[in-house]
């Protein structure tokens, strides 16, 4: 089974009320089941550096009545290019968005200073190349890569989750601030 938005985000155990940032939303697939899955109640920033998705995740949330939903464009790759307050989320999503990124510091440095004392992050990303989906394989961005990366930037490993077929999952959650 590929990746699929909705088992994933059941696995990240979202709370009624929270505050979510989904950062490199994509097409929004993670906005959509992440505002589901808060049943009304919360926010989830879909944060995207594309006009055109930025257009497309907007469109989706008002069609789908989801208006726990703001879509913001940003730049995830440097600091305050979220937009977002100074430690105003409680939950991060990243989400085949890792092998994408140039300057992961900045990004590293970016969510450290959206997320509250205590947030927690879920990552999921592709394990492998697969018949021309996904990224390249010299640019996979592996399980064995991310844990190590984010456990050095203030981040501690809770859980694997079952991301699917072709993609690893991991929460982690913010160590206290340095």
């Amino acid at each position: 089974m590929f990746s699929t938005p909705d088992h994933n985000i059941e696995q990240f155990k979202l709370r009624e009320g929270t505050i979510v940032a989904d950062l490199g939303a994509g097409s929004g697939f993670y906005t959509m089941s992440a505002a589901r899955a808060l049943d009304g109640s919360g926010k989830v920033y879909a944060v995207e550096v594309q006009k055109d998705l930025v257009s497309k995740i907007k469109n989706e949330a008002i069609r789908s009545h989801l208006n726990n939903v703001e879509v913001i464009w940003g730049d995830i790759e440097k600091v305050k290019g979220t937009r977002l307050a100074d430690h105003t989320v409680d939950s991060a999503i990243i989400s085949n968005t890792l092998f994408q990124l140039s300057n992961k510091e900045s990004f590293i440095e970016e969510l450290n200073r959206i997320l509250k004392p205590s947030g927690k992050i879920l990552v999921v990303d592709w394990t492998d190349s697969v018949g021309g989906l996904g990224p390249r394989s010299e640019n996979v961005f592996s399980e064995e890569k991310s844990r190590p990366f984010f456990e050095k930037y203030n981040f501690t490993f809770e859980e694997k989750i079952d991301a699917g077929e072709h993609h690893y999952g991991m929460i982690f959650r913010k160590a206290k601030e340095l």
